[in-house]
């Protein structure tokens, strides 16, 4: 499979941006809200903490076709980053699956962000061999529940660290 390189997605009102180190200090006050960590758990990063995963998240996976895909959600009207989108891309003798998730912070959520920006995300996997999406969403986050629902995946019957996988298989 070929490397898979983060670029530029636009939607209606977004731009999904290549995950940078310089993001660090706006992300760490769009995700300081500790509520936010109800569902994906720990606390806050700082803005130090979040430069020192984004050098290794941009650096990329050591695993042989393993690709780590990741954007910062900004809201173009405004410029302001709001959250992100990630895929974990893994290639098997299919073409690849993606493991995908998504945060917004608080105080942008109830706008269709992530709806928005996972549909993004969705479409810009499906031009790839990617012929399976999943995400593990914790059984009480109807938010994160709706978000996949509208991306077109549905809850399995399968349990990963307390959450239940999602699926969406594409042929």
């Amino acid at each position: 499979m070929t490397p898979l390189k983060p670029e530029t997605i636009h939607t209606d009102r977004l731009a999904l941006l290549p995950l940078q180190v310089e993001h660090a200090d706006e992300m760490a006050a769009v995700l300081s809200d500790p509520d936010l960590h109800t569902f994906i758990g720990g606390t806050p990063d700082t803005a130090e903490d979040l430069r020192i995963r984004y050098e290794r998240l941009v650096a990329g996976s050591l695993r042989p076709g393993e690709f780590w895909c990741n954007w910062v959600i900004q809201l173009r009207d405004a410029a302001w980053l709001t959250g992100y989108v990630q895929a974990t891309v893994t290639a098997d003798d299919r073409g690849a699956a993606a493991e995908i998730a998504w945060v917004v912070g608080t105080r942008w959520q109830r706008r269709g962000i992530a709806t928005e920006a996972t549909h993004g995300l969705v479409a810009w996997l499906r031009k790839y061999p990617v012929h399976t999406l999943i995400a593990h969403i914790h059984p009480d986050h109807k938010a994160s529940a709706a978000v996949a629902t509208a991306a077109g995946l549905a809850p399995t019957n399968q349990w990963h660290d307390g959450e239940i996988r999602w699926q969406l298989t594409i042929s």
